[in-house]
């Protein structure tokens, strides 16, 4: 968030502010506007459901956001109407802001609302907002103010309204975000941009900055352009809309606030994407050189880490294995200035810097990488993607705020390979799911270009799940359950456990083991192997003990493969309209092992079966019988991460069948004693 924020602080900086703050005069017709509250109509206070959103928790009435350049302000008005019990927490309203230091930021004044019941009963806000510390970095701080409106219930109608203002030596183009998780029904946003002539005066020679947008809008909405009559002109820009359905809220969706209705405003001097992808592609790359190098010290490490006789290969894994070793303080703290000056540290410019701490942000790390590659010889590119748990990458949006990480591309032998040393615990040649098909910008000889990186094989994430277990004539049952994972799941637990500690990760993944097992099982975690060795797989061992399946008297029904049987339908709706997306594809492979006394017989076992989906999604599961064991094998790859709406009903018809078939179960017969014939003569 600190680097998100500083990024485009940084390309504000560029934007010269000549204009003045208008006079007290000119306050008075907005804030007349401002103190007024809108009477609520007799089919408001009446109304207890949205036709259109069954169900729906709240409903906004209607929503205002007005962005004035010359005050320097946005001025935001809610009307919600509560509908359910869930809604009444819409009455608890919490508003974020940011400082920077060396100035910045935003502050938020002006605050206002009231509570109306069903009977028209009128509650005024008079309490007063408290200040709630988010996070703080050594360059930001994330505050909010939090207030609660008071005696809301269900069928209340709430307003409040609140001033947003921001530094008046910056320019802040509005983000619209126009469809919320509720329904609207009705919206206006309206923004008033100076009127001055801006221009960028940097190294890449005098620019002449335009207002320009990237709309997302529903069917019939667009931005408006006025201006006013007489010598200022001036430019309104306006959306109204009016039932705008809530965002889809449906399983294994792309980030969807990438995807739902918003109008992105910039000032930009370019006219195409071309222009600006080149340009700015060409200044960010030339940035970064700049920073990378590589300088003495970063040339002199590279020398005594590595020998003559080495391979690119060998280098390169030397290298990649030594940044991994320093301090990633995306995953531990910021140092402070009067930390790093108490350590005879300064200002890091350059990689040599990095190099000398022995810590750095994970895109810094990722440029001594490219630092340290160039130094022995190699072509090395810095590549900036977008984070894909965050957003999605939009060439049409004139911004580099939306390129989120450093990820690198080497040339090893005639062959590049990416690489991704700012995730901590990320092994060599492999990229965190997040950074994979993802678009961003890279450097190239010469320049830089767009791409998407590429996918990963379903190979390189697997889990192993082996489970060898004992049940007694009581159906008590004993034994071993191992986990064994490579690629993005053992790195999800890596990375986490760098939030905690050793206990926190074996709670972590004992609490895992108890969502797969039958209910009521005990589960002890016995070792855990290979946390810090990220080239290995992640490795957990338990013991378990407890009653698994039920009996029926001469019957006991067993789970086929037990680490499926608490597994839920993967997908509950019957229509799609926003594509399914996984976050990486996956190979899951299931070994059980069921022994029981040769008291029992299996009288029905689930039948081996292997189907797929679209040649990109296979499930297989095989069945083994001994006369006191039944062994279940079951493999299922996904292929695959994204699949359109027009293939949701056959996709979800796929994971039906898939769910149905790991819910079948083992029949046991219970024998007579001394007899190998099933009681009762087998009926």
């Amino acid at each position: 968030m600190e680097r998100f924020v500083l990024m485009i602080l940084a390309q504000r900086r560029t934007l010269l502010r000549s204009a003045v703050l208008l006079a007290l005069s000119s306050l008075g017709p907005m804030i007349a506007h401002a103190q007024k509250w809108t009477e609520p109509t007799p089919e408001e206070l009446k109304m207890t459901s949205q036709a259109e959103a069954p169900g729906a928790a709240a409903v906004y009435l209607y929503r205002e956001e007005i962005t004035d350049d010359k005050l320097h302000m946005f001025s935001i008005y809610i009307r919600l109407k509560v509908l359910t019990d869930k809604g009444k927490e819409y009455g608890n309203v919490e508003l974020p802001y940011y400082s920077v230091s060396g100035g910045g930021g935003f502050t938020i004044n002006d605050i206002a609302g009231r509570t109306i019941h069903p009977d028209g009963t009128v509650i005024p806000f008079s309490g007063k907002p408290y200040e709630k510390l988010m996070e703080k970095t050594q360059e930001v701080k994330q505050m909010a103010k939090v207030f609660s409106l008071p005696d809301v219930e269900v069928g209340s109608i709430i307003e409040y309204r609140y001033t947003k203002r921001y530094d008046d030596h910056y320019f802040i183009s509005p983000r619209w975000f126009i469809q919320t998780g509720l329904f609207t029904r009705k919206a206006h946003y309206v923004w008033r941009p100076t009127s001055l002539q801006l221009t960028s005066s940097d190294d890449r020679g005098q620019l002449t900055s335009m207002i320009a947008w990237t709309p997302i809008l529903p069917k019939g909405a667009e931005v408006k352009q006025t201006r006013a009559p007489g010598n200022d002109g001036q430019l309104t820009l306006e959306v109204n809309v009016q039932d705008v359905p809530p965002a889809p809220d449906e399983e294994l969706m792309p980030p969807i606030n990438s995807l739902t209705y918003r109008v992105l405003f910039y000032y930009s001097p370019y006219r195409s994407n071309e222009d600006f992808w080149k340009s700015e592609g060409k200044h960010w790359s030339k940035v970064h050189d700049k920073f990378i190098g590589p300088g003495s010290g970063v040339k002199s490490a590279v020398q005594q880490l590595t020998a003559p006789t080495d391979t690119e290969e060998q280098k390169l894994r030397k290298i990649y294995a030594a940044v991994m070793e320093l301090e990633n303080t995306d995953f531990t703290h910021d140092h402070s200035a009067s930390e790093e000056k108490s350590q005879g540290l300064k200002v890091a410019n350059n990689t040599d810097d990095i190099l000398t701490r022995k810590r750095g942000s994970g895109d810094q790390l990722a440029e001594l990488f490219v630092a340290m590659a160039r130094a022995a010889g190699m072509k090395a590119y810095l590549v900036a993607v977008t984070d894909r748990n965050r957003r999605l990458f939009l060439q049409s949006f004139f911004s580099l705020e939306q390129l989120d990480d450093y990820v690198a591309t080497v040339n090893v032998d005639g062959k590049e390979q990416n690489f991704d040393p700012g995730s901590r615990y990320c092994p060599y040649g492999f990229i965190a799911w997040k950074h994979t098909q993802s678009g961003g910008l890279r450097q190239v000889d010469g320049g830089t270009m767009l791409i998407q990186t590429p996918p990963v094989g379903y190979t390189s994430s697997r889990v192993m799940r082996v489970a060898n277990l004992t049940m007694d004539e009581h159906g008590m049952t004993t034994g071993t359950v191992k986990l064994t994972y490579t690629g993005d799941p053992a790195l999800h637990w890596r990375q986490l456990a760098l939030g905690g500690d050793a206990a926190s990760l074996e709670r972590g993944l004992r609490t895992r083991a108890e969502h797969l097992m039958p209910a009521g099982m005990e589960i002890k975690v016995d070792l855990i192997e290979n946390v810090k060795e990220y080239e290995k797989p992640l490795v957990a061992s338990f013991t378990v003990k407890g009653v698994m399946g039920s009996s029926t008297g001469k019957r006991i029904l067993l789970p086929g493969d037990v680490f499926e049987m608490n597994t839920k339908p993967t997908f509950s709706h019957d229509k799609r309209e926003i594509a399914v997306a996984f976050d990486y594809a996956y190979l899951t492979q299931d070994a059980v092992r069921i022994n029981f006394p040769n008291t029992m017989a299996v009288e029905t076992l689930p039948e081996g079966k292997s189907f797929m989906f679209q040649k990109s999604i296979a499930y297989g599961l095989k069945t083994e019988t001994t006369p006191t064991s039944v062994t279940f094998r079951r493999e299922f790859a996904l292929g695959e991460i994204l699949y359109m709406p027009p293939e949701y009903p056959e996709l979800k018809s796929f994971y039906n069948r898939v769910e149905t078939k790991d819910q079948e179960n083992v029949v046991l017969k219970v024998l007579v004693p001394g007899n190998t014939k099933p009681a009762g003569g087998g009926n």
